[in-house]
């Protein structure tokens, strides 16, 4: 996905978050979510159709979709004032596809910091899916993973790209160990939430 749309994806997720960690109003939240959504829908239909239709320019393309999509679901979900199940079910479907993406950026382009990214994007759709789904009541968990997300996997390596720095063997570097700590932090957290959670007898990942 373009930098572009990986700077204002920084701008959603960061927002997101401090929803979930009840320091936004979800209404409030839900229209800029339809703002960035609507970009990212009109700029891949367009990329589309300039497209040469190369099947890794199609495999671009639609990872812009994915990210489209969930803000313009997130933001009508919030704005109506829907149950959000249905957005559940889409953001485990656009978590299985992620997986494929971190696949593919190891397999074929040989991309760690590419892998990783779409790693932790895969684990917080998925996510997603727990809480509007399955109910389980981890919104402040979600909230600080999107949090350190939104700059982490977007709006500092969007600045860094624009500065020209992004793709340096020294930020590739860099970047690789910070991507990794996250991820490390992310699984204790939840370790330690769920160990947490049997001591007092509720045993389940619906606690956090």
């Amino acid at each position: 996905m373009g930098f572009v749309g990986l700077f204002l994806s920084g701008a959603v997720l960061f927002l997101n978050s401090l929803m979930l960690l009840g320091k936004a109003d979800g209404k409030s939240v839900g229209v800029f979510n339809l703002f960035v959504g609507i970009i990212q829908i009109i700029i891949p239909f367009y990329l589309l159709i300039v497209s040469d239709q190369n099947n890794w320019e199609l495999y671009n393309d639609a990872s812009i979709f994915l990210f489209g999509l969930t803000y313009l679901y997130l933001g009508i979900t919030l704005l109506k004032g829907l149950e959000g199940n249905g957005l559940g079910w889409f953001c485990l479907w656009v978590a299985i596809i992620a997986v494929v993406y971190t696949i593919t950026s190891i397999v074929h382009f040989h991309d760690v910091v590419n892998a990783l990214t779409w790693g932790m994007w895969a684990f917080l759709w998925f996510l997603f899916f727990l809480s509007n789904t399955l109910k389980k009541k981890i919104d402040a968990y979600i909230g600080i993973v999107a949090f350190v997300q939104s700059w982490v996997t977007l709006t500092i390596p969007s600045i860094l790209y624009f500065l020209g720095l992004w793709n340096t063997p020294f930020v590739v570097q860099i970047w690789t160990y910070v991507l990794i700590v996250s991820i490390f932090t992310f699984v204790v957290a939840s370790l330690f939430k769920l160990k947490l959670a049997k001591k007092q007898g509720e045993g389940s990942f619906a606690s956090l």
